[in-house]
């Protein structure tokens, strides 16, 4: 019986040595895992700044092709002149490529 016992407690004794040296799968998986998310913050990241660097260029894009384009002193003219002979205003911005605010701005600058 003793003997049985001192069996018993040396074989539990050799196991947990023999644990202390084997690897812990969750441990390796915990740092796997946390490197993943950390990967994918940076990923993510990254990405916003893009598209914040994109939305930036858009928006200076976007101002350049909405700025106005000066008048042609042609058309300055022409307007001035269809006015003077009492052409109406929505008939001048039919004949001409110019919107209605830009007509009347030609007319009162005149």
């Amino acid at each position: 019986m003793t003997l049985l016992f001192i069996g018993l407690v040396s074989f539990s004794i050799l196991l947990l040595v023999i644990s202390f040296f084997q690897r812990d799968r969750y441990r390796d998986m915990e740092k796997d895992i946390e490197e993943l998310s950390m990967n994918v913050l940076e990923e993510h990241y990254k990405l916003k700044k893009r598209i914040s660097v994109l939305e930036e260029e858009l928006m200076m894009d976007g101002d350049i092709s909405f700025r106005k384009n000066p008048i042609n002193e042609i058309i300055k003219n022409q307007v001035i002149s269809l006015h003077k002979q009492g052409v109406n205003v929505d008939q001048i911005t039919k004949q001409s490529t110019l919107s209605k605010q830009e007509v009347l701005s030609v007319i009162k600058d005149s």
